[in-house]
């Protein structure tokens, strides 16, 4: 697999602008966490052997609380991981079974505790709200937890029940209570309204950061800005085109091998592209720059996208501000719905 990834960076090595400069490298999409030093090594070597990096390049790796050893966290920094995503969802036991997780509370502060004396800083965790029983005093204490613990980025993310998971089995049996909307939106509240006042600045519907720790990486997607994915199911996108590997490790792994085609992909017509920057740039603290928006998409869009807006301004969901079309507080509560509504 690792070798098939590493022959993947190289072939691809024109995908993107030649004079493209990677700002942001992100170890994602399962336990990378699991990969031995000269593993990740390898395959950072290659990165910077055929693609130019950027001088601070920002570089994340997902991680398991339960992976986070001392020595592991060393060896992290030491390939050169400035950034760690840990992978909390919580730190009360219970929800974490429930949540089928393996590592405990207890081992979520510790992983946090080691990265930083390790000198790993630059750390975001995440949350899951509205997990059934959890009550709104539990998930003020989950996030005081986080606070106190002086993480600088929080994403935190209400709790969906995927198809075919022991979760809806439970639920389907009656052993756990559904998801209830009403805990959702509440819980989601308590989330803005205890991380804005401790001076987090909420940039992205589901992320919060403190001042210069946004997500570069995450950002860039928002932004519309081209990238390029390796690796089994990852995904690329160069401006115009969407491209997207198999989803099938060894399938993917033999195609690497044998020069076989190893993705699919689809042109974006002008429409998706404007739907899509409706979508990612609602989702944002700046929202859409509606002049930014016309320029580029033309004015029978724009015409389209401000009369969709209308209603919502006037219920108080949607603002303008300084030419910027962006969700209040309570837009934030349906921004979903809103963006679907937008769509031209």
């Amino acid at each position: 697999m690792l070798n098939a990834m590493i022959k993947e960076i190289e072939k691809r090595k024109d995908y993107l602008d030649n004079n493209s400069t990677i700002e942001t490298i992100y170890f994602g999409g399962g336990t990378p966490s699991l990969l031995e030093y000269k593993e990740l090594q390898d395959l950072l070597d290659a990165i910077y052997k055929h693609y130019k990096i950027a001088e601070g390049v920002e570089i994340t790796l997902e991680a398991n609380p339960d992976d986070l050893s001392t020595s592991k966290v060393i060896q992290l920094r030491d390939n050169g991981i400035n950034r760690l995503s840990i992978g909390v969802q919580s730190f009360f036991d219970e929800d974490l079974k429930l949540l089928n997780r393996i590592h405990s509370g207890s081992e979520a502060k510790l992983a946090i505790q080691k990265s930083q004396d390790t000198g790993i800083e630059n750390i975001t965790i995440d949350y899951i709200y509205a997990i059934p029983g959890l009550s709104d005093t539990r998930w003020q204490e989950n996030l005081s937890i986080g606070l106190e613990l002086k993480v600088p980025h929080i994403s935190a993310y209400c709790l969906t029940v995927e198809e075919n998971t022991p979760l809806e089995a439970f639920i389907k049996k009656g052993a756990i209570q559904p998801i209830d909307e009403e805990q959702s939106i509440r819980q989601f509240e308590i989330l803005m309204d205890i991380l804005t006042a401790k001076s987090f600045e909420h940039y992205e519907i589901s992320n919060f950061a403190k001042p210069n720790f946004y997500s570069k990486h995450n950002s860039s997607y928002w932004d519309g800005t081209p990238y390029i994915g390796i690796g089994p199911s990852a995904h690329s996108f160069d401006g115009n085109k969407r491209q997207w590997n198999i989803a099938h490790n060894i399938k993917y792994a033999n195609a690497i091998s044998n020069d076989l085609p190893h993705y699919e992909q689809e042109t974006l017509a002008n429409k998706d592209k404007a739907n899509e920057f409706i979508l990612t740039r609602l989702r944002l603290k700046n929202g859409i720059n509606t002049r930014e928006f016309e320029t580029q998409f033309g004015d029978t869009f724009f015409t389209q996208l401000m009369g969709s807006a209308s209603n919502w301004i006037n219920d108080k969901y949607l603002l303008i501000e300084n030419n910027h079309l962006k969700l209040t507080k309570k837009g934030k509560l349906v921004a979903d719905r809103i963006s679907a509504e937008l769509f031209v």
